[in-house]
């Protein structure tokens, strides 16, 4: 007998679709999201660091609408790639480069022994007016993310016409954000549909599993999933 009041996985997030490279929340909101590279400050020449800092300055001074800056770190297991290095070590014949590739692979295996290896990722996301305003005080990407059951009631709307309007309100917000890094020398993208999907999976099933992608699509993802298509790399 099936219990009928069984709420739905997707009852539970904040994310209504994710369509055109765009996430639409419940609210009504859309928000674009965008990855960044990053910059090793420290090991710039302080010429090189006032001029990071006075670039990053106007960055802020010329935003007139909200974005939030979100940092993920990730635990990697890296066993695959040791892996891969015994392999071609296996078939070197020089005995020096043997000697040579077997001493890295024990350094590294060292270093993991010692410290987590993390893989940190860069996102600024971009929220329209109607996502702002629906819940003060919280940031686009807090929504997103949340998994405490208290999400952003759920509002009736035109899913079409929020794409719609969302898309020419961050249309320009994104370029500008996007031309603002390239002045620091950040390399900006946006996120695509399928790259959205991959990394809100990872966010509700985090895994410290690196080098895989999901090989299905955003239309797999109207009912629960308890095991999803893996490609590895």
């Amino acid at each position: 007998m099936t219990n009928q009041n069984i709420p739905a996985t997707q009852d539970h997030l904040d994310i209504m679709d994710i369509r055109d490279n765009f996430v639409i929340l419940k609210n009504g909101g859309v928000c674009a999201v965008l990855q960044t590279t990053a910059v090793n400050f420290d090991l710039l020449s302080e010429m090189e660091q006032d001029a990071i800092i006075a670039a990053f300055s106007m960055l802020l001074n010329s935003i007139t609408f909200p974005i939030q800056v979100v940092i993920r770190s990730r635990r990697l297991d890296i066993s695959k790639y040791l892996e891969k290095v015994y392999r071609v070590e296996s078939k070197l014949a020089d005995p020096l480069l043997k000697h040579q590739a077997s001493a890295y692979r024990k350094f590294v295996q060292d270093v993991i022994k010692k410290n987590d290896v993390l893989d940190k990722r860069f996102y600024v996301v971009i929220p329209t007016s109607v996502a702002e305003k629906a819940q003060p005080g919280s940031g686009p990407f807090d929504w997103l993310m949340r998994l405490t059951g208290q999400h952003n009631k759920r509002v009736s709307f035109n899913i079409e016409k929020a794409l719609n309007d969302g898309k020419i309100e961050l249309s320009p917000k994104i370029d500008h954000v996007i031309k603002e890094f390239n002045r620091l020398g950040i390399k900006t993208k946006q996120l695509t549909t399928q790259d959205l999907v991959e990394l809100y999976f990872d966010i509700y099933n985090p895994t410290s599993i690196h080098g895989q992608r999901i090989r299905t699509g955003v239309d797999d993802y109207t009912t629960a999933i308890v095991n999803p298509a893996i490609i590895e790399e």
